[in-house]
């Protein structure tokens, strides 16, 4: 059975992921870092579904705590063929109220913690002779965001690292590719007025928002085909095209 480490993986997109490759027999290890409340939560939901999936604490920004997850992952299932670098933290603010603490904390989590937990993986999958690694990243990482200047550069950053180390990766038989979510219904959106909602909408030529299942399913077709690498999915129902 093949197993799969979502990092942020109980809420939001990372949560409607794990759904999806529980349903298609993946073992399943959620990260999460700080809300054990809704990392329980979400285990009871898929237990209640007759899953199992595994709870792994820890921060991807924090190296000892990165390292920690991985050599317990590999003690309990000896590998990992499906890495997905999902955690990420936004902040929407003008660039004259963006702190220098706050930069910092979006590029720690959303580049370095892409960084730190490839790193860890990749010399397993070379070993097991080949493995996939998909890195979330943003419609805003290809075309901006005004009000979210750190968090469009962090995303830019991503996608910039994942065609890097798909070249890399290649002759390993290791795949790495992006998936590039658009206006997605989760709470990292909540904030957004009915009429900012609207606006968006009207932007996209599906007409619609997105729904965490939307991403899943892009996931789901990247782990299980070992042809595709380097490439970035956008999932936006042409938004920002």
């Amino acid at each position: 059975m093949k197993t799969v480490l979502i990092t942020g993986g109980t809420k939001g997109i990372g949560k409607a992921i794990a759904q999806e490759f529980l349903q298609s027999g993946y073992e399943v290890i959620l990260n999460y870092c700080h809300d054990e409340e809704a990392a329980l939560t979400t285990q009871a939901e898929f237990n209640n579904q007759g899953y199992c999936p595994v709870l792994m604490r820890a921060d991807v920004s924090d190296e000892g705590q990165v390292k920690e997850m991985f050599k317990e992952i590999f003690r309990i299932y000896g590998k990992i063929d499906v890495l997905i670098n999902n955690a990420g933290i936004s902040k929407i603010r003008v660039i004259q109220e963006t702190s220098l603490y706050d930069f910092n904390q979006i590029f720690d989590v959303n580049v370095k913690g892409v960084f730190l937990c490839s790193k860890e993986v990749v010399d397993s999958m070379i070993c097991a002779g080949g493995g996939t690694i998909i890195n979330i990243s943003s419609i805003w990482g290809e075309v901006g965001a005004s009000c979210e200047v750190a968090y469009s550069a962090s995303k830019g950053a991503v996608i910039a690292f994942t065609k890097a180390l798909a070249k890399e990766l290649a002759p390993s038989h290791v795949t790495v590719n992006s998936v590039s979510p658009g206006v997605i219904d989760t709470e990292m959106n909540a904030h957004l007025s009915e009429v900012e909602t609207e606006e968006l909408i009207s932007e996209i030529p599906i007409g619609r928002m997105g729904t965490g299942e939307d991403v899943a399913k892009a996931c789901l077709f990247l782990a299980e085909n070992s042809y595709v690498t380097g490439e970035v999915i956008s999932v936006g129902g042409g938004f920002a095209k």
